[in-house]
């Protein structure tokens, strides 16, 4: 019980705000479904580019929270400073390297099968949207920095404040309230550039303020190479691992664009809906990995032990009630996405019922799946799940999504097919990794 409690102390806000974050981007979608289903279509094939680098990418902010957990555990506040500075440079310097890539998108988005004129409403989100990745990636550095020092309220706080901010900016912006020019999907992206920069600033001033004995922001333009080579060695597995599960949807949208633009906003809205009960998952399991982190500080595998089964409980019960909702209400849920009048609401409902069956399949073994990953996270093992990631979802899962969906022609449902498998293979892959060799895991950190 009394790992339930810290585990729910810290899991509680970690879940909202997550929840909350991806608020921020569920805003975008509903307001865009409702600006206009092709609007919409490019909004989810702009959001997936963006998001599959972003995700590479923040590798190694994720890579803050298990080194300072351990770091807290063993009270080493030297580390605490210098994980969380050279998390920051690197974050920055990705990217910055990484702009070059919006310049041509919609060349890549044509060349993968997309619609050329879907292509070219997405191109301008995405060159606006790529000078938010510097202040998306320095908040991800905070958030893990905050998390595994327990100050999980400011995290949830500053994300909430966000999802306000967001919404007002999206009326404005994109439908050209107050009085300001109506952008359509260029204003979504201005809107959250403007929110992921005064966050950034935010969490800066209060990581300042809240934690003086951290001192962050002593020497920051002083390299520390050491540290800069470890992050970028757990970091750099981790966004791939993060990339392999992410590419694998971004993938399966892009099938969905071939088949047509219904079928691709049926896809994307229940995408939505799985992301909303995968976000309260992976705030629980960011719980398991910061407790994972401390027990492992204190070389206290009994603690570890119990402390991990009872995350995994709890990541069971949640699986159990979201997918009691898809199954109960799919019609109501997918219908807060489209317009009373939108002329293609019954086909999108239709297909979007459908698909709801295949995402109340999933919601147990992805919730496996991320709980055990966040667990070894917390042991410092991330390249072993990295090549179990990529064995699960590009091995097996793609090509399970392709065969069911073209060649077998079951179509949407076929590629659905493939998050079944994928999501499975990982869920028992990575929960062997952790239940069985952990000992030795934790032992070799």
């Amino acid at each position: 019980m009394e790992h339930a409690r810290r585990i729910l102390v810290l899991g509680l806000p970690l879940a909202g705000s997550q929840l909350a974050q991806f608020a921020v981007h569920m805003t975008d979608v509903i307001m865009m479904g409702w600006y206009g289903l092709e609007e919409l279509a490019a909004l989810v094939l702009a959001s997936g580019f963006w998001f599959v680098l972003f995700i590479l990418l923040a590798g190694f902010a994720f890579a803050v929270m298990p080194l300072v957990a351990t770091a807290a555990g063993r009270g080493d506040v030297t580390m605490v400073r210098r994980a969380t500075r050279m998390a920051i440079w690197l974050s920055i310097i990705a990217a910055v390297v990484i702009y070059p890539v919006f310049g041509f998108s919609d060349e890549v988005l044509i060349a993968l099968g997309q619609q050329p004129h879907i292509a070219a409403m997405a191109k301008p989100y995405l060159a606006v949207a790529g000078f938010e990745m510097i202040p998306a990636l320095v908040v991800a550095v905070f958030r893990s920095y905050f998390s595994a020092l327990e100050r999980t309220r400011v995290v949830l706080i500053a994300v909430i404040c966000a999802v306000g901010l967001n919404a007002l900016l999206n009326y404005m912006l994109i439908f050209g309230g107050f009085g300001m020019p109506e952008l359509g999907v260029l204003g979504s992206a201005i809107a959250s550039l403007i929110v992921s920069t005064l966050m950034m600033v935010a969490l800066a001033v209060y990581a300042k303020i809240a934690t003086p004995e951290n001192d962050l922001f002593r020497n920051p333009f002083k390299p520390d190479w050491p540290m800069f080579g470890t992050v970028f060695r757990m970091g750099v597995p981790i966004g791939v691992t993060s990339l392999a599960e992410v590419g694998l949807f971004n993938a399966a949208a892009l099938m969905m664009g071939w088949i047509g633009t219904a079928t691709l906003a049926a896809h994307g809205i229940v995408l939505q809906l799985t992301a909303i009960a995968f976000m309260a998952q992976i705030g629980l399991s960011q719980a398991g990995t910061i407790r994972a982190g401390n027990a492992m500080g204190r070389d206290d595998e009994a603690d570890l032990r119990k402390g991990a089964r009872v995350v995994v409980v709890m990541s069971l019960m949640m699986a159990a009630v979201s997918s009691s909702l898809f199954l109960l209400f799919p019609d109501f849920l997918i219908g807060l996405f489209i317009a009373p009048d939108e002329p293609a609401r019954a086909e999108v409902l239709a297909i979007g019922g459908i698909l709801m069956i295949f995402a109340a399949m999933v919601q147990f073994s992805d919730g496996g799946q991320v709980v055990a990953l966040s667990l070894l996270r917390g042991l410092h093992d991330t390249a072993v799940p990295m090549l179990l990631a990529t064995i699960s979802y590009w091995v097996i899962g793609l090509p399970v999504a392709y065969l069911f969906g073209f060649v077998i022609g079951w179509g949407a449902e076929g590629v659905w097919m493939g998050f079944v498998f994928g999501l499975t293979s990982a869920c028992l892959l990575m929960s062997y990794r952790f239940w069985v060799q952990k000992s030795r895991i934790s032992h070799s950190a």
